[in-house]
């Protein structure tokens, strides 16, 4: 599985040799979103996606986005890609009958929220949504993806992290180049403490944090953690700065399937050091069953700092009428 090399944090020789592809992905990802004719729904859409590749707090956000939308009296439906899963779409994932390797992982986790469908393809997606009776569709990513027209997108960055060395991919982080994104958006939300080479000029600017939710169990408590998602680092963070003591730590790639081996050496890691083994909620539903009663899921939701200006951001859309 994926994970982002260190020299996309900053300029360099490798990236500035990798920089003429950079531009060539940039332009051609420019040229199909220029040529392409994106499908309108009959329900008001909202894209939550990101530019850089790897982890910046998207699910957290279309979970609370869906929460508040069902707040509201709406009847929102997620469209997500189902990376990692086997089963084609358009399906609507059930969480007691589907499994990681079936659906994604941040399938089950948006599923346990609101209606979630999969599929690489969003238009047949948007319609099976549609037609079980979704009044606005939350995409999670596919921001780059000219297939749906959308009425609200978001651009997600991680704060900590910032844009990296502001290259495209192979270069850098990045999926496109950011002043072009940034035009594109309605809105960032940058989630955690901004880093100093954040620089976003043009939409409005939204602040959030993941907390940590029912984890006063963890507060002073021995533990092992492990994680396989875009950022391990954010998640050791978070512990630490929960009152955790964090004795030993390991980190996989993002979505990485752990093995029983890899399991059992964690186990073994976590009872050497009198430990509590503990992983992400996203790294927890991909755990065999068998392991899931042995090792503790931190779970985290988003706080927004100012939810009068999402709400503001967000209104048009649960008032207007559509189609």
């Amino acid at each position: 599985m994926w994970q982002a090399p260190e020299f996309w944090q900053r300029s360099g020789l490798v990236s500035d040799v990798l920089a003429p592809l950079g531009w060539a992905y940039d332009a051609l990802g420019a040229l199909r979103r220029r040529f392409a004719t994106p499908y309108r729904c009959a329900v008001p859409v909202i894209c939550v996606g990101n530019i850089v590749a790897g982890g910046a707090g998207k699910t957290p956000v279309v979970l609370s986005l869906a929460l508040w939308l069902q707040d509201k009296g709406k009847r929102p439906h997620i469209l997500s890609r189902g990376y990692g899963g086997a089963l084609p779409g358009p399906l609507r994932v059930d969480p007691a009958a589907h499994s990681a390797d079936q659906v994604g992982d941040e399938p089950l986790l948006l599923a346990a929220a609101a209606p979630t469908w999969i599929g690489s393809d969003r238009i047949a997606s948007a319609k099976a949504a549609i037609a079980a009776g979704a009044e606005l569709l939350l995409l999670d990513d596919g921001f780059q993806n000219p297939a749906l027209h959308y009425d609200l997108a978001l651009i997600v960055i991680d704060g900590g992290y910032g844009l990296g060395n502001g290259r495209v991919m192979p270069a850098g982080p990045l999926r496109e180049a950011a002043s072009a994104a940034l035009a594109r958006a309605s809105a960032v939300v940058v989630i955690g403490e901004s880093s100093k080479r954040l620089r976003l000029d043009g939409p409005p600017c939204l602040s959030a944090r993941l907390a940590p939710r029912d984890a006063a169990d963890l507060v002073g408590r021995r533990i092992f953690a492990f994680a396989g998602i875009g950022r391990p680092a954010k998640f050791i963070a978070t512990l630490q700065e929960l009152g955790a003591t964090v004795t030993g730590t390991r980190s996989f790639a993002d979505h990485h399937r752990f093995t029983e081996s890899e399991l059992a050496a964690l186990d073994a890691a976590a009872r050497a050091r009198d430990a509590l083994l503990v992983t992400t909620e996203k790294d927890w539903v991909r755990l065999p069953p068998r392991w899931r009663e042995a090792i503790r899921a931190l779970k985290v939701e988003l706080s927004w700092d100012d939810p009068a200006a999402r709400d503001r951001l967000l209104a048009p859309l649960v008032e207007a009428r559509h189609g």
